[in-house]
């Protein structure tokens, strides 16, 4: 399935205007290190430490900070079910995008934007644990604008998630 999104954003990539394949990485490099100098200014700014996610010690430009831990035991995967409640900032503006104080809705984490899927599970969070994550766009919606939620191209996002509940 990531596959696949993924392919799909190249895709969409390429036709938006790319003179031919070659320059899809290039422009991605170049909006991960833009992303990378908001977000790292904007920790810094608010003295905020959090810890970059990595993948087999490639720092993935996502930032987590763990609030709360919660407990258990369980194992997040692709496959996991999790019932969150959140609110969905744009970094860039301050701008609250979604809020979900009033339900906690449930989804498969492999499902969700690939921020989560990094960052809910390599932060160590457990069910009632609280985490916030500061996703740059390559791993939220990259350079596809969501007028339903008010988000430009490119949105840097932060979340602030909270697990209600873990079901693999």
């Amino acid at each position: 399935m990531n596959r696949i999104l993924l392919f799909l954003l190249l895709l969409c990539a390429c036709f938006a205007g790319c003179k031919n394949a070659n320059d899809v990485p290039a422009q991605i490099r170049a909006q991960q290190a833009v992303d990378a100098k908001i977000i790292t200014a904007y920790l810094q700014k608010n003295s905020i430490t959090a810890k970059q996610v990595d993948s087999a010690g490639v720092g993935l430009g996502i930032y987590y900070v763990v609030d709360t831990l919660g407990g258990g035991n369980d194992v997040l995967t692709n496959s996991t079910r999790i019932t969150v409640g959140y609110t969905g900032t744009n970094l860039q503006t301050g701008t609250t995008f979604i809020t979900t104080d009033q339900f906690h809705p449930s989804y498969v984490l492999g499902s969700t934007i690939m921020g989560w899927q990094y960052g809910i599970a390599k932060s160590g969070v457990k069910k009632g644990g609280t985490v916030t994550l500061y996703v740059p766009s390559h791993y939220a919606y990259g350079p596809f604008a969501q007028p339903s939620y008010g988000l430009p191209a490119n949105a840097i996002l932060i979340f602030r998630i909270k697990l209600y509940n873990i079901t693999n």
